[in-house]
């Protein structure tokens, strides 16, 4: 048996044509299954950059916190320029711990012990 579509021959007991998918009578056409698009693209918008390739991250200066430590450390303003907003408000109120905070905070800033909110050191 031949296709009535495109000439080529069909096996007997076949109801559809195996190359252009029409019926072996001619009156239908087979539903051919549609490739699946799988479409994949990155829309990260991020712009950081790692430490090779530029700053990712805004280090806070240590000189800067020295020096608010050093004239206004009792009100705890070192603390809310590194972002521990909830320690400055307790130097706040304490006055930098009775000025012992004040002065461990003061020394730590000095040396490189004193880091961010986010655990960077200062620079």
């Amino acid at each position: 048996m031949f296709c009535r579509k495109c000439g080529k021959e069909i096996p007997d007991g076949s109801a559809f044509c195996s190359f252009c998918g029409a019926s072996a009578d001619g009156t239908a056409e087979q539903q051919k299954q549609q490739p699946v698009i799988v479409n994949v693209v990155n829309t990260n918008t991020n712009t950081n950059q790692n430490i090779n390739g530029g700053p990712a991250y805004a280090y806070k200066s240590k000189w800067a916190a020295f020096f608010l430590c050093f004239f206004l450390g009792e009100l705890g303003v070192h603390r809310f320029y590194v972002g521990k907003v909830g320690t400055g408000i307790l130097w706040l109120f304490t006055f930098g711990l009775l000025g012992i905070g004040w002065l461990f905070d003061l020394l730590r800033i000095l040396f490189g012990a004193f880091h961010d909110k986010l655990g960077y050191p200062l620079r």
